[in-house]
């Protein structure tokens, strides 16, 4: 698509908009892999975001959006789409009684502080996950024995057609690595979260706890996107791979981690023709061993 003339329609209706063109993906993706996006913007609020997504739905374009970037995995020649990322811009998150309202665009570590300033508990397992709230409310992002289906009471969000619409509770149809809007071409604009009155230095001693036990077991030293494969029932991909005998194998630039067979890394230069031959290689070598095929938790674009 030719995306000229939108382009100067959107710099002119919103002057202000960081609107760029043939932007790199690798830099806003964690892996740090992939070729340029057609056009990219990264509105600085809500507010911008919603008057954005206006534009486009009057021009027919269905955007993709992009949280924190860190799980997803973008091809090598780029994408002939139109990019919206949220983060950071679109990262406001503030506690007001018992509730965490967090824009879509802040990451989940900045809405667990804002609980944790507060003093409400139930959020410190999503302060060491990597992704946007947007990101993690989609895909029911959860850690350490603690799940976003766990807390979130709302969602406010843009549907196919950009329309403003919320789902709360039980409507949010979530299950492991999933939410009704998985699959969907959906704008999350914020969610909210229930949580309990707690001890702050509690609370805080808790996050430092997880951050340290994350620390030691995850090689988050090197660019990734977490856990490649989802949990297969009945076991771990992690332990899964290992027992193939997979940790530090590599193609190209992508090596499973010596820390943590869970995680394929970009050892360095690598490519995401690499990253996808080697979750290739990972399937079929655990297939064949134990019969398990493991599924991409990695949202491959």
């Amino acid at each position: 698509m030719d995306y000229t003339s939108l382009v100067k329609d959107i710099r002119k209706a919103l002057p202000a908009l960081d609107l760029r063109e043939r932007e790199s993906m690798a830099e806003h993706c964690s892996f740090r892999v992939g070729g340029p996006a057609a056009v990219m913007a990264l509105p600085g609020s809500a507010a911008e975001l919603e008057a954005l997504c206006g534009l486009l739905r009057a021009a027919g374009v269905k955007p993709l959006v992009i949280g924190n970037g860190t799980n997803i995995l973008p091809p090598d020649q780029g994408l002939d789409r139109f990019v919206v990322a949220t983060c950071p811009g679109v990262g406001r998150a503030a506690a007001a009684g018992h509730t965490v309202t967090a824009d879509c665009g802040a990451t989940l570590a900045v809405a667990a502080t804002a609980a944790a300033e507060a003093g409400l508990t139930g959020m410190e397992f999503a302060h060491g996950i990597p992704g946007s709230v947007g990101g993690g409310v989609i895909m029911n992002a959860g850690a350490y024995g603690g799940e976003l289906k766990d807390i979130v009471a709302e969602t406010v969000y843009l549907d196919e057609d950009l329309v403003r619409r919320s789902v709360t509770g039980p409507a949010h149809d979530f299950a492991y690595r999933h939410s009704v809007f998985s699959g969907r071409q959906v704008v999350l604009l914020r969610s909210s979260f229930t949580l309990a009155p707690g001890d702050k230095e509690a609370i805080f001693a808790r996050m430092r706890d997880l951050a340290a036990r994350r620390r030691a077991s995850q090689p988050l030293e090197m660019p990734s996107a977490g856990s490649t494969f989802k949990r297969p029932v009945g076991g771990y991909a992690s332990a899964l791979i290992d027992q193939a005998g997979l940790k530090g194998f590599a193609i190209g630039g992508a090596r499973v981690s010596e820390k943590h067979a869970g995680f394929v890394v970009n050892a360095g230069g690598a490519t995401c023709a690499d990253v996808l031959r080697l979750m290739e290689h990972i399937q079929k070598t655990v297939l064949a061993r134990t019969g398990i095929r493991l599924e991409p938790e990695v949202l491959i674009l």
